[in-house]
């Protein structure tokens, strides 16, 4: 079988979650018993080669053995600083910055006497730490309705966002709610935190998408930017999530004409590069 094969002009390791692993590969070279607090970014493989470095993954901060922890891209709320530090455990903060204008306009929008809603996924690690420095009195979710039942009307409404979610989602989230009649009567504040990154990489990866006949996005399934970069191209071409390129099903490719490849924002160049290989092997030019 022959077919062409496109790729994302924007795709893999985003400059948050490069910076992130840099720095920790940095310091495992000058030290030993190197762990993160929860797992670095949601990548099996990157995974696998940061513990391969000595680097380990703990879920708790009571779960912290050495001197110095790593908090993850996705962030963590003020009270897990201060738990850590009451310890006297050291800190390495890799927090993307995104992540922490999120944070910062969360905790703003608080402090202004706005209740604060998460547009994104209430059981994702960015988001539980973003809802952390609003004291934990905020709530996520992304269905109006869902949040009209949780808190009822309150006059001052404040709205931030996942860093990775869908754009064209968080405004239509935004619309329902201004347009519901609960919150006619609300002062309504939003503040776009999506990421700057993930809002190109999408665009980018969904113009190619709409040329191909098939998608594969490389990245971890418990990604949010992979889950939402799959969902998009899935609207427009038959599309397939896969960590590594030995799950390419030769099969899916029969009466392909144009195969298109993407990956999310934590997933590393080098599994990029083997599956591109893959699918070169298979008959993509």
């Amino acid at each position: 079988m022959a077919f062409q094969l496109l790729t994302a002009s924007n795709m893999g390791f985003c400059q948050g979650v490069r910076r992130a692993v840099e720095r920790v590969m940095g310091v495992a070279e000058h030290e030993t018993g190197v762990e993160t607090l929860g797992a670095l970014v949601h990548n099996r493989e990157v995974q696998s080669r940061l513990e391969h470095c000595g680097v380990r993954a703990v879920d708790s901060v009571e779960d912290i053995t050495g001197e110095t922890v790593v908090i993850s891209a996705h962030g963590v709320s003020p009270t897990v600083i201060d738990a850590i530090k009451t310890r006297g455990i050291n800190i390495i903060n890799t927090t993307c910055p995104y992540v922490s204008r999120a944070q910062q306009a969360a905790l703003k929008l608080y402090e202004a006497g706005f209740f604060v809603i998460v547009f994104g996924d209430a059981n994702h690690v960015e988001v539980k730490g973003i809802l952390g420095w609003v004291g934990g009195e905020g709530i996520a979710t992304v269905n109006v309705a869902e949040l009209i039942q949780a808190i009822g009307s309150p006059a001052k409404l404040g709205i931030v966002s996942q860093t990775t979610q869908i754009p064209s989602r968080f405004a239509l989230f935004v619309a329902d709610l201004i347009n519901s009649d609960l919150f006619r009567d609300a002062e309504i504040r939003i503040v776009d935190t999506i990421c700057h990154d993930s809002r190109r990489r999408q665009k980018e990866t969904l113009e190619m998408a709409g040329q191909c006949d098939l998608v594969f996005v490389i990245g971890g399934r418990h990604s949010a930017n992979t889950r939402h970069l799959k969902e998009m191209c899935a609207a427009v071409a038959d599309t397939r999530l896969i960590e590594t390129a030995d799950e390419i099903d030769p099969c899916t490719l029969a009466g392909k004409n144009k195969v298109g490849v993407t990956a999310g924002a934590s997933t590393d160049d080098e599994t990029i590069q083997h599956v591109i290989n893959r699918l070169r092997d298979l008959g993509g030019a």
